[in-house]
């Protein structure tokens, strides 16, 4: 193999391949080999990693008992790619999490096995007698008072379609019977609007505390 050595371009020879790099040490199938604007690491005669014409690092896809990318001293542990547009992450060899190609967010939380995780897309606490105040929220922007026993919840980030399920609550701290909190079939991407009502005659009240859970 030829060697130039030139103050212009340095030190140069072949590409080289994986199976043959262009710089190796003892080992012939280990080393450095090039393409057109990329350079690329090869160990055992395969391509390990590349940095190609992008300036982007491309690692081998791996698995969940070799990941791509692991600590030293750990190496069944880390991040791999088991398929396109696919990211997963496995712990002592079994996958407990990934994102697929829906970016969906799946994970192994005593499930038994990587399932789908379905989380709150909105939630509040917040007081339902005098003047209304949320106390603790997420993703509600605000409360609207539509009367007695009658609210209006708004997100901040609407929701991608109105076919969410919502979980509510109350504490009848105001000593009126059973208290019952029913949607009032107003579901939009935007607000759900809510009916405080006895659990006798059905009549409008309000709570001192009401809470709210939306998750799609």
């Amino acid at each position: 193999m030829a060697i130039t050595i030139s103050g212009s371009t340095g030190i140069a020879g072949v590409d080289g391949s994986a199976n043959t790099p262009a710089l190796q040490g003892t080992d012939t199938n280990t080393g450095l080999f090039y393409g057109t604007d990329s350079v690329s690491i090869a160990t055992a005669g395969s391509e390990r990693v590349k940095i190609n014409s992008s300036g982007q690092i491309e690692v081998t896809a791996g698995s969940s008992s070799a990941p791509a990318i692991t600590p030293t001293g750990d190496l069944n542990t880390g991040i791999y790619f088991p398929s396109a547009d696919t990211i997963a992450f496995t712990e002592g060899g079994a996958q407990v999490g990934e994102f697929d190609s829906s970016a969906n967010f799946k994970i192994n939380s005593g499930y038994g096995s990587v399932a789908t995780i379905f989380g709150c897309r909105a939630w509040v606490n917040f007081n339902g007698t005098g003047t209304i105040a949320i106390r603790g929220s997420g993703n509600v922007s605000s409360i609207t008072d539509g009367g007695t026993g009658i609210y209006t919840v708004n997100f901040t980030n609407a929701m991608p379609d109105a076919n969410y399920a919502v979980a509510l609550g109350g504490d009848n701290l105001t000593g009126t019977g059973n208290l019952i909190l029913n949607t009032s079939g107003s579901f939009n991407t935007t607000s759900i609007q809510l009916l405080l009502t006895t659990g006798g005659g059905g009549t409008l009240i309000d709570d001192n505390y009401v809470s709210v859970a939306v998750f799609r």
